[in-house]
């Protein structure tokens, strides 16, 4: 997992002779472009939030919007286009440093100057095409506003076109002999393919080795961003083996980021940092410890507890982690719990917790997959359920081994019950979300706006002091890079995911995997360890997206619940995404918590074994996923 600080060396050697002589305009050039592009993706998130509040609004009115959704669909592109920029300048891109990391600070600088090139490259080689494909939108009426459907088609082109200035501006501060050797590198390798265009035609889909293994693998493994590796590839395999137009990719990318239930990740993200700056998670984890701190492991139990709560409000890993981690690690730290332990749990509790609705990786495999949302969301909950109280036998057993801890006294009464009426009001929304999806009253993305306007409301007049003005821009333009990395990654997996079934490799992949042996329950087994190995190399999003529409009709032909399959799939692919040394959050737990990796790398297993175990039994048994359906 790359770290801000990792990014803004980039480039440093070699680029210090063109920063003395014109570094000033080169950064007011880049604080230019900076503002330009994160306020208009500010403004693109509250208008969404305002706009999808305001029809419900209107719908409870009985007077609905019927254009809402369709306005809602054209800013949603443009949000995550101008969002994927603010990700690029910001470098939030998710990448895997793992291998890059460990080399000399020299190699570093070159793969930096490599992956900025190949972005730059992609988005140079799919401008003509973005250009063409919303000239063919504009002959696309829509039909509740009357509009053009270039409107909304030319977000693509206008962010391809941030995206290489802001591409060209970083290549400005790398070393002019590292760009050059990028350039030749690009150069041989286009020249290459070119060259074996006959050979790629005579092996037939052996080729998907040399694009969808191969050149991935470098990408991804030199540090480019995995979106932009997954749209490498994809480019480069229908340049070199089909007369497939360019224009293919950027409709597949568009469909793929345009899904509405997608919408609900960005409100979520932003849901997410609400209920941090508000105090909302403070309170309710204060309240935990209240209760169970006094006990042996009890903060532990307060940890896993509170990712459960704060899991159910923002669906994003990482903003559960925030959000938990400063607010817990001090105490547990002052009672001796040692940084590898704190590490670790918090981490498992992310595996945990990744079915826990409105999870961010479940809204992504119903809009890939086209299962039932509100299905998702009820049955995620009591497999979550299960592994926390597995990872809480695992916590105690751990703390009774533990020497030298502080043991606290239990609160009293009063202190408990003042901590509950004080949280009380940031318990309600984690059940007000999930009990308004499942019973209808607002979809997926709705219920996201009605928990915002909820937060609000606290923010201003229960949890008073953290949401301030000063913090609404800088929320709204991290909410619009988290989310416009996540929806590039998702565009970037369809468009991949289209060209893999197109090739017949969906077919080959469906024979190989009905003719495992052991039917029904050799396909669970198999597909639990291979998300565990697709989530620690692509990280969960990408994973899900890229394979999801591959597997679910294979696992249809085996007769598995699509939700229960769904459960076991997702949290396979988050084990994967915790487990060191690959998986990218376990990195960003480490950030979080301001612990160094090989702090946890020993201590770790033990959680991950119990996690492990935990999703066995939940593929064996489907009723634990599909009791309450």
């Amino acid at each position: 997992m790359s770290s801000p600080a990792h990014h803004q060396a980039e480039g440093r050697e070699g680029g210090a002779a063109l920063l003395a002589g014109g570094g000033t305009r080169l950064e007011t050039v880049e604080s230019a472009v900076r503002l330009l592009v994160e306020i208009t993706a500010a403004a693109l998130v509250a208008a969404e939030v305002i706009l999808l509040f305001t029809g419900i609004a209107f719908r409870v009115l009985h007077r609905p919007l019927i254009w809402s959704d369709e306005l809602a669909s054209i800013l949603f592109i443009w949000l995550a286009m101008f969002g994927s920029v603010v990700a690029l300048m910001r470098g939030e891109h998710m990448r895997l440093t793992f291998v890059v990391d460990n080399l000399s600070p020299r190699a570093q600088a070159w793969c930096e100057t490599l992956a900025v090139g190949a972005m730059c490259a992609l988005f140079a080689m799919l401008m003509h095409a973005s250009i063409l494909y919303a000239e063919d939108q504009s002959y696309v009426e829509l039909p509740a506003l009357g509009w053009s459907g270039m409107v909304r088609a030319l977000a693509v082109p206008v962010g391809f076109a941030f995206a290489i200035l802001v591409c060209l501006l970083k290549l400005a501060r790398h070393a002019p002999k590292d760009i050059a050797a990028v350039l030749a590198i690009f150069v041989v390798v286009g020249t290459g393919l070119y060259v074996a265009m006959p050979l790629f035609a005579a092996i037939g889909n052996w080729s998907l080795v040399i694009f969808f293994v191969g050149l991935l693998c470098i990408g991804v493994l030199s540090g480019v961003p995995i979106a932009f590796s997954f749209a490498l590839a994809t480019t480069s395999y229908l340049l070199a083996t089909t007369s497939t137009p360019l224009t293919i990719i950027i409709g597949r990318m568009d469909e793929g980021m345009s899904g509405l239930i997608l919408l609900a990740i960005p409100l979520f993200v932003l849901l997410g940092q609400l209920v941090e700056v508000t105090g909302m998670a403070k309170v309710m984890v204060n309240f935990l410890a209240s209760l169970l701190g006094h006990t042996k492991a009890g903060m532990s139990y307060v940890l896993l507890g509170a990712m459960v709560l704060v899991s159910g409000i923002s669906g994003s890993k990482t903003a559960d982690m925030a959000a938990v981690a400063p607010v817990l690690f001090p105490e547990m730290r002052r009672r001796g719990m040692p940084e590898g332990e704190l590490l670790s749990l918090l981490a498992a509790a992310g595996v945990m917790s990744e079915t826990i609705p409105p999870s961010i990786v479940l809204i992504a495999i119903a809009s890939s997959t086209g299962v039932s949302i509100a299905a998702l969301f009820t049955a995620g909950i009591f497999p979550a359920i299960l592994l926390a109280l597995v990872l809480a036998i695992v916590a105690r057993y751990r703390a009774a081994r533990e020497p030298g801890q502080i043991e606290v006294t239990r609160a009293p009464r009063s202190v408990v019950m003042k901590a509950l009426v004080t949280a009380v009001p940031a318990l309600i929304l984690p059940f007000l979300i999930r009990s308004a999806v499942v019973e209808g009253v607002a979809t997926a993305t709705e219920v996201s706006t009605i928990g915002i306007a909820y937060a609000l409301v606290l923010g201003l007049l229960v949890y008073r002091g953290g949401l301030t003005w000063n913090r609404v821009l800088p929320m709204l333009a991290r909410t619009a890079s988290l989310s416009g990395a996540i929806l590039f990654i998702v565009g970037a997996a369809s468009a991949m995911s289209w060209a893999l079934t197109q090739s017949g490799f969906s077919h080959v992949l469906a024979q190989a995997m009905a003719a495992v042996p052991g039917g029904k329950t050799g396909f669970m087994l198999i597909s639990v360890v291979a998300f565990i190995v697709l989530g620690s190399l692509l990280e969960g999003i990408p994973a899900i997206v890229l394979f999801g529409p591959l597997l679910f009709p294979i696992a249809h032909q085996f007769g598995i619940n699509e939700v229960h399959y769904s459960i076991v799939v997702v949290l396979s692919m988050g084990l994967g995404l915790f487990a060191p040394p690959f998986g990218l959050c376990y990195y960003a737990a480490c950030i979080i918590g301001h612990v160094p990796p090989e702090a946890g790398m020993r201590r770790i297993w033990v959680y991950l074994a119990a996690l492990f175990a935990g999703i066995l039994v939940l593929a064996l048994v489907p009723s634990l996923s599909t009791m309450f359906l």
